[in-house]
């Protein structure tokens, strides 16, 4: 059986989970860039994340962040839930206990595959489009590994995309640009000679099209990237 879960005293000793932080001690994700069944939770006020299963708190997850919170499910117990989290270091995961989430589930996957320098969005089995896309240089690559849409903005101080998605990782070498703490994001581009290179630090680049279509798509939709 599962240990019940344990809820600290202090909440505000455990550092959130969110785009600008670090959460020490969190299991990585270390299975292949593989799809899950589009399970999406939201948490209905701040919970606790932990480290197993009735194991060990690391971090607290609050509602909004960049927009609501949505992440993916990768795994589940009776009474929990493992997800990925938005926090370095990269493929960082935790589990949830399932009694202040809402459920949902996405038919939606981005796929982003780096050799080919291009992204495929699908709805089930069926591919909605291919886009050539702009990656990472390679002083500062695109990181490997599954992720997720965690938000959706607009910047009226930038003039390069309509549109921000941020995904739930960084990059693996810079520690900050454009003002934000390294987050690596989907975004259109001024120019097209961007597309099917290596030119970015870090965030994937893509056609007016692409972004289009991505704009309507659920955060905490998955979003696959390999070396492919």
């Amino acid at each position: 059986t599962i240990p019940p879960a344990v809820v600290p005293s202090d909440l505000t000793a455990l550092p959130l989970s969110t785009t600008y932080t670090v959460v020490d001690g969190a299991p990585l994700d270390t299975r292949p860039p593989d799809p899950t069944d589009g399970t999406v939770v939201h948490p209905r006020r701040e919970v606790v994340v932990y480290a197993a299963p009735g194991g060990a708190p690391i971090a607290r997850m609050t509602p909004q962040q960049l927009g609501d919170t949505w992440l993916p499910v990768i795994a589940a117990q009776p009474g929990w839930v493992q997800v990925l989290l938005p926090s370095r270091p990269n493929n960082s995961v935790g589990w949830l206990t399932d009694d202040a989430l809402d459920r949902a589930v996405t038919p939606y996957l981005i796929r982003v595959h780096l050799r080919s320098l291009n992204m495929e969005l699908f709805w089930g089995d069926r591919r909605l489009g291919q886009w050539p896309v702009g990656i990472g240089k390679k002083s500062a690559p695109t990181p490997v590994g599954r992720t997720f849409l965690l938000g959706s903005f607009t910047d009226p101080k930038q003039s390069y995309s309509p549109v921000i998605l941020p995904l739930g990782t960084h990059s693996p070498t810079l520690d900050s640009f454009g003002g934000g703490p390294g987050t690596v994001a989907i975004h259109t581009w001024p120019t097209a000679d961007v597309f099917g290179t290596q030119s970015s630090d870090g965030c994937i680049r893509v056609p007016a099209a692409a972004l289009n279509m991505l704009t309507e798509v659920p955060l905490g939709t998955l979003v696959l990237i390999d070396e492919n």
